[in-house]
């Protein structure tokens, strides 16, 4: 028996891999699962029955095929296991920017979560483009891709619905009515309430909401704006003009319609946004007109990223538990995966109201 030095990628350390001795002018080469069956005395179907943990083997016989696998340090290949299960145990998370704070710690824990389970997670930027989220949504075909957990933008739902029940899926937006892709988010409605609530506590009176995405699925600004009207109105406060429609949640977006929109502000004293990004782009916005933030204006977002910790004020938002919504959304995932294909699930994971200055009358 020969062997050769490698590096342990996990410890970094050199070890030493067992080879089988060559044929007359063949050079060494790794262990095959043919060399292993030929060493315990088995079939190469005993082999493979042991190394996939099969429970149909003698316990004798499956200590002797251990025992030569062992030996001869024998790993079976990647492709050889992808071709035995029909899975690649790699799963994609498909958003429209990944350089979106929000985004990018979510795809950090969906990574930690998935790495325990046995699989890697792969990104994809589709940019909202309706042919980059139909590739998403048939499951990247020839890419060896077992799932997919998503956040469509553009793609039409009763198609998305239809691709769901052939492409394991799980969805970051709002559930998808006959689908088989399950969803995991907070509860919208009644974080949205919580908001509303601490607001008024504070003697905020006159809302806008900044956010509003009609017709766009999923729809979360649209579902964030209704739940806040409706919990307005149990205050006896629902105003006649809630809603400020914008494009994506940026910055950038937030900063433009809080210009053009300073009329309506000025009557306003809570400002409550879709996310955070908007609701930063609202106070910068605000700061240069001269209209403080929270003493003439109350302002809270969603998602509870880095910045908001960091800006001036800092800013009162909805902290999604990502940990949770990360294991909540592997699992499901993994579930499909495995040939679940019954009607879509909700999964509504914790989530908890930080309040900064944003929203305190000093």
């Amino acid at each position: 028996m020969l062997s050769s030095l490698s590096t342990d990628p996990a410890s970094g350390r050199r070890k030493e891999r067992r080879v089988v001795p060559p044929e007359p002018g063949e050079p060494s080469r790794p262990a095959r699962i043919k060399d292993v069956a030929a060493r315990a005395g088995v079939s190469l179907k005993t082999v493979t029955n042991v190394v996939h943990q099969r429970p149909y083997v003698k316990a004798e016989t499956r200590a002797r095929v251990q025992a030569a696998i062992d030996e001869l340090d024998y790993r079976p290949s990647l492709a050889g296991r992808q071709l035995q299960s029909g899975r690649s145990n790699m799963i994609t998370l498909a958003v429209p920017r990944i350089d979106e704070p929000y985004l990018g710690a979510l795809a950090h824990r969906l990574i930690a979560a998935a790495a325990p389970r046995g699989y890697t997670v792969v990104m994809d930027e589709t940019g909202g483009r309706v042919e980059r989220e139909e590739q998403a949504a048939r499951g990247y075909p020839g890419h060896g891709i077992d799932g997919v957990i998503y956040s469509p933008l553009a793609l039409n739902p009763q198609l998305l619905a239809a691709m769901s029940r052939d492409t394991p899926m799980v969805l970051l937006g709002e559930p998808l009515p006959g689908s088989s892709a399950d969803y995991v988010a907070i509860d919208n409605q009644g974080s949205a309430h919580e908001v509303v609530d601490h607001l008024v506590a504070q003697g905020r009176r006159r809302f806008v909401f900044l956010g509003g995405q009609p017709g766009l699925y999923p729809g979360v600004g649209e579902q964030r704006a209704l739940a806040v009207d409706h919990r307005l109105a149990e205050h006896g406060l629902a105003p006649d003009d809630l809603v400020i429609t914008t494009g994506r949640f940026r910055r950038g977006e937030g900063a433009r319609r809080t210009r053009e929109s300073l009329e309506r502000l000025r009557d306003c004293d809570a400002l409550v946004c879709a996310s955070d990004l908007l609701a930063l782009g609202a106070m910068f916005a605000l700061r240069e007109a001269g209209i403080g933030t929270p003493d003439d204006i109350a302002v809270v977002g969603w998602d509870n990223i880095d910045d908001g910790a960091y800006s001036q004020p800092t800013l009162t938002s909805v902290a999604p538990d990502l940990g949770a919504l990360a294991e909540k959304a592997v699992d499901a995932l993994i579930t499909r995966i495995e040939g679940d294909r019954s009607e879509s699930r909700s999964y509504v994971v914790p989530h908890e109201l930080i309040i900064r200055r944003s929203s305190v009358r000093p």
